[in-house]
């Protein structure tokens, strides 16, 4: 377990909500340096910037957690802008970090690449089965492009490109504006501030049928580190808790940990996105020794307990 030590590693989205913890556990590894690049100095879509970029890090290590993400809201209404944002940014900087003779870039991707009707629970051979659910598939494909990307490179230049799949992250830190959040930090601040105003009821999209899969950041950061470590295959790799939970069961729960006690009003002209998401995390336990040991229950609790002492609300 001494692959990091004395390595310069980048980091990018080090500054984000799952980077920041990835950030954290690195530097118990002993690495040379960690460089953060900030988005308003570096736009990784852009060439210049990059070459910038890598005579400033000199890495020999990329971790590539940098991605526009949002709920199904933001997706809907910027479709163009995930799809050539991430797709540029994991393009060219996959390429720049074999040209510059990088030892091990760790691409993580997202679970909105597989189709929208995988045979639960998601198994990695089932990736290319079928179309993303169309909500957020510019944002999946493009996302997914870094696996062929890696794939690619390992074949014709043995450029050591790993893969990774997490599935939805939640925990302290996480993204609270309605535009961007995901289905847990929009259903905390929902919930919370109705319960501050006194409100009866809320709404919720869909109509609590689908399910999904929800692993703790800190958890998250955790197997990236010990993939980054002991990893060094082609095949892409699931990053999950291993369970599901119902958006309908999700709802009641983050009620209860907020305390809002009022009605919960499905709004079944909204869609519910994709059906179920469970995933296969056999690879990530055999390959790397992962499992997440996270409780949920408690998990969601500090989430909703760091959201609260936020003032101002982020």
């Amino acid at each position: 377990m001494d692959y990091l030590q004395g390595k310069r590693v980048l980091v990018t989205g080090g500054a984000g909500f799952l980077g920041t913890h990835v950030v954290e556990q690195l530097k118990h590894f002993g690495c040379g340096s960690i460089f953060v690049p900030q988005h308003v100095e570096y736009d990784l879509t852009r060439e210049a910037d990059l070459e910038k970029l890598f005579e400033t890090a000199r890495p020999q290590t990329i971790i590539h957690l940098a991605a526009v993400v949002g709920g199904i809201g933001a997706n809907r209404k910027f479709p163009g802008k995930f799809f050539y944002d991430n797709l540029m940014m994991g393009v060219r900087l996959m390429e720049m970090a074999r040209t510059q003779g990088v030892e091990k870039f760790v691409a993580v991707g997202t679970i909105c690449a597989y189709p929208k009707y995988t045979p639960i629970p998601f198994q990695e051979e089932n990736l290319w089965n079928g179309y993303p659910e169309e909500t957020n598939a510019p944002y999946g494909l493009a996302k997914k492009m870094l696996l062929v990307q890696a794939q690619a490179y390992r074949q014709q230049y043995g450029f050591n490109a790993i893969y990774l799949l997490p599935v939805n992250l939640f925990g302290p830190g996480d993204k609270f504006d309605p535009e961007l959040s995901h289905v847990i930090p929009a259903l905390i601040k929902k919930c919370v501030e109705a319960k501050e105003r006194g409100d009866r009821q809320i709404t919720v999209w869909g109509d609590g049928s689908a399910t999904r899969e929800f692993l703790y950041v800190k958890e998250a950061a955790r197997g990236i580190i010990l993939a980054t470590q002991r990893y060094d295959g082609a095949e892409p790799v699931n990053l999950g808790a291993g369970w599901e939970i119902s958006i309908k069961d999700l709802v009641a729960a983050v009620a209860q940990a907020s305390g809002f006690t009022g009605e919960i009003v499905w709004d079944k002209t909204k869609p519910n996105g994709q059906p179920r998401r469970c995933l296969d995390t056999q690879r990530a336990r055999e390959a790397f020794g992962f499992k997440a040991q996270q409780d949920f229950a408690s998990g969601l609790r500090e989430t909703v307990d760091w959201y609260v002492r936020q003032s101002p609300r982020p």
